[in-house]
């Protein structure tokens, strides 16, 4: 059975050891420990020396003790800003858990955590027979997914793997996600006087204006989004702004469409500067692929069968987020992420249920038990 108190007393243990993205040394050195002192082979790859983090990813085995279905199990280690002292509240009235209201919660993605270690103890104290189970506490999802990228899948040999990051309870299935580019432009003009002589510049942020008017952006169809999350530039109110930084990404579950929604921004950037005169430097990046698994695949009635055993319906869905489940599947492991209850993640609001806490420990028993 799974021990609630101690889960929820180790959920509020991580959450409050900081753990931005790329520092996550801490989290991962306590990581360690934990899963040693549960029986786990440990190692840590060399994701953070490439990616610039302070450590990598945290990788266990767990020897089995009967064939069936090599299982891995993934949540990331790292939060968002901001996510620096956390102050966990538990409000009994309501059954959450949430943040005092000046930091996120780090349920993302520490309720995963919290909920694969728990799952692994309850094995290993009832002495439940189980295959060669796998766990990967990865750096640096957040922004860029650079754990996942730069992990050593040499020292993997799991044949499914279940991603712990969704924000639906569990019963979530999410089977499909999309690629995404990230578009960095600069534009260059030409500094004046604005208030002596104007009309001797190149304003760099109406060269900005004119391409992003022009754009098609947010919702572009039910598989398509597109967005300019951030500009920088300027340097005083009385010179016209010679530079301009842009930021811009655009996702799409169809490769075909995100590939035509980049082209679209990057001529429309393109235009708008030929148009004043303005010189431009623009980069595009696919950080990740999609991911597709099919709803009558293996990998799923798994999943269901375990949510069958909860007496919850198990139900697949898509998401137009990307996670560590897009490059699992990239790198030749089927990979699906399922719902831990996590709610207005990225937000000073974010809770989750007790319930759900549990329920994901509970959901990665008998996914272990039936694999």
């Amino acid at each position: 059975m799974i021990n609630k108190q101690r889960l929820i007393d180790e959920f509020l243990e991580l959450v409050q050891i900081d753990s931005p993205s790329s520092h996550e040394g801490e989290v991962a050195k306590v990581l360690v420990k934990k899963l040693e002192e549960i029986g786990c082979e440990v190692v840590i790859d060399e994701a953070g020396v490439k990616a610039g983090g302070e450590t990598g990813n945290v990788i266990a085995t767990l020897k089995g003790n009967r064939e069936g279905k090599k299982l891995l199990f993934s949540s990331h280690m790292d939060t968002v800003s901001p996510g620096v002292g956390i102050k966990p509240i538990i409000d009994e009235a309501k059954g959450i858990i949430k943040s005092d209201g000046t930091t996120v919660l780090g349920s993302d993605d520490k309720a995963g955590i919290a909920a694969i270690l728990e799952a692994l103890r309850n094995l290993k104290e009832n002495d439940v027979k189980h295959p060669d189970i796998q766990v990967v506490f990865s750096i640096w999802e957040e922004g860029g997914l650079f754990g996942a990228k730069y992990l050593d899948y040499s020292k993997l040999n799991a044949e499914y793997a279940f991603v712990l990051d969704s924000g639906g309870s569990p019963g979530e299935i999410i089977i499909q996600a999309p690629a995404q580019d990230v578009i960095n432009v600069k534009i260059t003009g030409k500094p004046a006087h604005a208030g002596l002589e104007p009309e001797n510049g190149i304003s760099s942020i109406m060269v900005a204006s004119r391409a992003i008017e022009n754009m098609k952006l947010l919702r572009i169809d039910e598989e398509t989004t597109a967005n300019v999350g951030i500009v920088k530039g300027g340097i005083a109110t009385n010179i016209v702004m010679p530079e301009l930084e842009v930021v811009a990404e655009a996702r799409s579950l169809s490769e075909e469409k995100l590939d035509a929604q980049t082209n679209h921004m990057v001529e429309t950037f393109k235009k708008a500067a030929e148009e004043f005169g303005a010189k431009i430097e623009i980069e595009t990046n696919r950080a990740y692929a999609p991911f597709t698994v099919e709803e009558n695949d293996e990998i799923v009635a798994l999943a269901k069968k375990a949510f069958s055993n909860m007496k919850i319906e198990g139900h697949t869905a898509s998401t137009g987020g990307g996670s560590d489940t897009n490059i699992l599947n990239k790198n030749g492991i089927k990979a699906v992420n399922l719902g831990i209850g996590m709610k207005n993640a990225h937000t000073l609001e974010e809770y989750i249920a007790i319930e759900d806490l549990v329920n994901s420990a509970i959901m990665v028993s008998e996914l272990i038990k039936e694999a």
